[in-house]
């Protein structure tokens, strides 16, 4: 009896041992260091302050996000596995990103904007939403990217390049410049799009109105400048010019132009400058007799574009 309980545990001891051998085997490190480049050839002179990967597990699932100071990347330890990868700069202040469960979702959107004063809205445009224009924002992304485990001097290079549009507005021979309260004159742009997609770079189909500041040099000239994500290519929509100007009598006045031609048809999408001739802004018949902020209504008026 004693002979076979020695047996019994010595078999025992042998399961045991075996079980905890076979465990141990599935104990290896899955993981790998990852080395994240940002060539910035495209734009050799941006400098933003810092950026952000985003890393798309290929079977789906939140993203791993990691955070770099400054413009070069460094080095990260990362799971084993397909992932599609999202490179671009973290310090924006009017951008939001959403649907980050999937890579082909991946989206930047404009944050809520507002105008300075309830203003008239171009035909047909009331019930776009109002949003915020984008701050500058570089990106990149890679569709393949395999993180061996255990496997040193893995390397990322993504090549970050300006993912907003710039738009430039010039109106010449204004009359009557002299006449605008200082400061109040600002503009819109109806139709634009809303979100830019991370994995292709493409404007989505929302449209929305963008406000947006101008400058005068109180002689003839008004201009703008500001970005964009572009316009939805599905969209059908107009892009109408709003300029809003409020004279030192207190009259306010709002003029619409259509530039939906100059902006389809600028050469470079990614930089389109808009150019106008002639804004009709009368001359008060108060000549400088003192704003008035109890005047609420808006003279309105459509400028044809010659062309």
């Amino acid at each position: 009896m004693k002979q076979i309980c020695c047996w019994a545990i010595a078999l025992l001891a042998c399961l045991l041992t075996a079980c905890e051998q076979k465990e141990l085997c599935y104990d290896h490190s899955h993981t790998a260091d990852l080395k994240v480049v940002f060539d910035w050839r495209n734009d050799p002179a941006a400098q933003p302050a810092s950026m952000h990967l985003y890393l798309f597990p290929e079977e789906g699932g939140l993203p791993l996000l990691y955070e770099f100071a400054g413009r070069e990347g460094g080095t990260i330890t990362v799971p084993a596995g397909f992932y599609h990868a999202v490179g671009l700069n973290s310090d924006t202040e009017f951008i939001l990103y959403r649907n980050q469960e999937r890579y082909e979702q991946f989206e930047a959107s404009l944050t809520g904007g507002t105008f300075s004063r309830p203003v008239p809205r171009a035909e047909g445009t009331d019930t776009q939403d109002v949003r915020s224009t984008p701050d500058r924002l570089w990106s990149d992304h890679a569709d393949e990217v395999e993180v061996k485990a255990s496997v040193p001097g893995q390397v990322l290079v993504l090549y970050p390049k300006l993912s907003v549009c710039r738009y430039t507005v010039e109106i010449h021979n204004v009359a009557n410049l002299k006449y605008l309260t200082r400061g109040e004159i600002f503009g819109s742009l109806t139709s634009m799009a809303g979100g830019l997609m991370m994995s292709t770079g493409l404007a989505d189909n929302e449209t929305v109105t963008l406000p947006f500041d101008m400058t005068s040099d109180r002689a003839s000239n008004i201009y703008a400048e500001f970005y964009t994500f572009g316009y939805p290519a599905a969209s059908t929509a107009p892009q109408y010019l709003m300029v809003y100007a409020i004279l030192n009598d207190g009259k306010k006045y709002s003029f619409t132009y259509d530039v939906t031609a100059q902006i389809h048809e600028a050469p470079d999408p990614k930089n389109v400058h808009i150019v106008l001739d002639g804004l009709p802004l009368p001359k008060p018949i108060d000549n400088g007799g003192g704003f008035a902020p109890t005047v609420d209504d808006w003279n309105t008026e459509e400028v044809e574009i010659s062309m």
